[in-house]
């Protein structure tokens, strides 16, 4: 059978060899933002796992920048040659396509990792200053960050056309912008967090104003030729806040400025946010966006089944599928889901002998079976 899954897609110079798309994935591994040994097996693993694109986690732009003080950075030459190590060995081996998330935490930053349970730094324990649209924390308990003036504003703008230069020397085939879950740039977009009164607060059209500025300057440095999208929370889940349709709007100005995708994801914008989780939950965003906004646009959020993934894109709903905790619990997600939709996809020589198509896709068969306890159902 032909798979739409795992067609090629092209954006601008780029072309994918299939839609399935490694999320960005944070792991509080680095080292004064470099990255690390764990960071080259996390990434190489995928790199050479059969999918089409492989981004990064959020690589934090400047220092205050970092949700911890172990997240992965790109403000300095240490932070890209430890990242340059992890690319060549990702180009060595691997078939996928490289793309590198760059972000700034904003109000978010300065926390522990979560496994130590996420919450603000104490001052004894190395807590720095936040900065965001305005001097509204988090959550109760939280850092009241610093309500950036011009010259922050510019500092950071600056920040993120330097990531984006070394981005190039680096060799990334793309770079997705973080514009969501509550970090600096969604901060901006959202009525919740930014109650500023000049001309970066108040009507959408000023609250989309420095996170356009910050995407044009990037875009204005970045190689014509290689694609640069937008993820995006497109929506609060929160009354008054930002919505599905301020997204479409925020997606065709970023369309206008050379935006080649939107990533649709929600959420994050507050410790308040109370939303039903369920399988493939934000697909419809990625649909709308695509429709009205009449951009390419990636799925993201509990997609596992390879045969839901395949309908997302053979039906129009999204243009790509990206994934990020199931492939935590299956790095070889794109492979098996291969063999599950009678395709094949890139795998290592090495591999080969273990991965044997035919097999796989006779094992998918049995699996999908009905088992007797199924049956008595």
């Amino acid at each position: 059978m032909s798979s739409t899954l795992f067609s090629p897609f092209t954006m601008r110079g780029m072309t994918i060899d299939n839609r399935t798309i490694v999320s960005p994935m944070c792991e509080y591994s680095a080292v004064d933002g470099n990255a690390q040994d764990w960071h080259l097996m996390h990434l190489g693993q995928f790199a050479t796992g059969g999918f089409g694109l492989v981004i990064t986690e959020a690589a934090a732009v400047e220092p205050r920048g970092r949700i911890t003080a172990q997240c992965l950075g790109i403000w300095s030459d240490d932070n890209e040659a430890a990242l340059g190590r992890v690319m060549r060995f990702c180009r060595a081996f691997g078939q996928a396509k490289m793309g590198i998330q760059l972000a700034h935490a904003g109000r978010k930053a300065s926390t522990h990792r979560p496994w130590e349970g996420r919450n603000p730094l104490a001052a004894d324990e190395g807590a720095w200053e936040t900065i965001s649209s305005s001097a509204n924390p988090q959550d109760e308990g939280w850092h009241t960050p610093k309500a950036m003036d011009r010259a922050d504003m510019d500092t950071v703008r600056d920040a993120f056309v330097a990531a984006t230069e070394r981005s190039d020397r680096l060799g990334f085939d793309m770079i997705e912008v973080h514009s969501a879950h509550g970090y600096l740039m969604h901060e901006f977009l959202s009525p919740i967090a930014n109650t500023r009164n000049d001309n970066y607060g108040g009507p959408l059209e000023n609250r989309m104003r420095f996170p356009l500025e910050v995407f044009a300057a990037m875009r204005a440095v970045w190689p014509e030729e290689k694609p640069m999208g937008v993820r995006l929370s497109a929506t609060d889940w929160e009354e008054n806040g930002w919505t599905p349709d301020d997204s479409v709007v925020y997606a065709q100005q970023l369309k206008a400025l050379g935006c080649d995708y939107i990533c649709a994801s929600s959420g994050g914008i507050s410790g308040n946010t109370r939303l039903e989780l369920g399988e493939g939950y934000q697909v419809e965003f990625a649909e709308k966006i695509r429709r009205e906004a009449e951009i390419p646009t990636m799925a993201v959020g509990m997609i596992y089944d390879p045969h839901h993934a395949e309908s997302v894109v053979a039906n129009g709903q999204a243009d790509m599928v990206a994934l990020a905790r199931g492939l935590l619990f299956d790095p070889h997600w794109a492979v098996r889901a291969a063999a599950a939709l009678d395709v094949e996809t890139s795998s290592p020589p090495q591999y080969e002998r273990a991965y044997g198509f035919r097999f796989l896709r006779e094992k998918e068969r049995e699996w999908a079976q009905p088992r007797p306890a199924d049956a008595a159902d």
